[in-house]
């Protein structure tokens, strides 16, 4: 006679938590792979463009796509991984259609705002939690790869709230810090304003070390081999630049 467990979860494995994602975009299904690695299941996700739903179904093939309120209704946990211009009319949605019951965990991906943005959701009873990943989603397969040891800035309305979103990011190999909710704004500044410059900065160096090195020398050419009889200690000027290329391999893939 089988137990009433495995007659619930008919055979499978019980599950922590069942996880709800609005929407499947590069940030929700990247997140959704990283939690059932954990042992939880995405028992649901909203997907409206093609390439959402592509990406759905490569991600989370078992996973079906349901209207957002079907989302809410059938989750523990929902992640809320709209882009932050649609995270507040989406919470108000939800709040008016009230399919998300008391107690469940609402969590949104958003840099620049915490957990005051899903007050609509908290009078309602939920659990507000702000877990932002501090990394750029490419759409390809090395943004869930690159989750395990990125950082994660959360916010939560309490301590109880803070420990489950630390507990989430742990399960999923990331590193957790707090970020005050009257920081949120400043921090997403300082985000984007490091991952905007550092681009011009290399390109600057770039620049810079192409105005000190000669016409054949210019990084992001393609390695070539010494000339024959010449070594690293030869006299010609043109080893060092050759040696930078070989060893940064500016350019090319690795």
């Amino acid at each position: 006679m089988r137990s009433s467990a495995m007659v619930q979860f008919d055979g499978l494995r019980p599950a922590r938590l069942k996880v709800g994602i609005i929407s499947a975009g590069r940030v929700g299904t990247a997140l959704g792979v990283a939690l059932e690695r954990a042992d939880h299941v995405v028992v649901a996700c909203s997907a409206v463009s093609h390439a959402s739903l592509q990406r759905a179904g490569r991600r989370l093939p078992d996973t079906p796509v349901l209207p957002p309120p079907d989302v809410a209704a059938a989750a523990e946990l929902l992640l809320l991984t709209v882009p932050d211009s649609e995270l507040a009319g989406l919470v108000s949605g939800l709040a008016a259609t009230s399919a998300i019951r008391p107690g469940t965990l609402v969590a949104h991906t958003s840099g620049a705002n915490g957990v005051g943005i899903l007050a609509p959701l908290t009078r309602q009873g939920c659990i507000p939690l702000a877990i932002h990943p501090a990394m750029t989603f490419t759409g390809s397969d090395e943004d869930i790869s690159r989750l395990p040891d990125t950082c994660f800035g959360i916010t939560a309305a309490d301590g109880v709230g803070y420990a489950i979103a630390q507990s989430l990011v742990l399960e999923m190999g990331g590193e957790p810090f707090s970020v005050r909710e009257d920081a949120r704004i400043l921090y997403h500044a300082a985000l984007a304003h490091a991952s905007n410059h550092i681009v011009t900065v290399l390109a600057d160096a770039l620049e810079a070390l192409r105005a000190g090195l000669r016409g054949d020398e210019l990084l992001g050419q393609q390695c070539v081999d010494d000339q024959p009889g010449e070594s690293p200690n030869a006299s010609s000027d043109r080893w060092p630049a050759r040696r930078w290329r070989t060893r940064c391999s500016v350019g090319r893939p690795r």
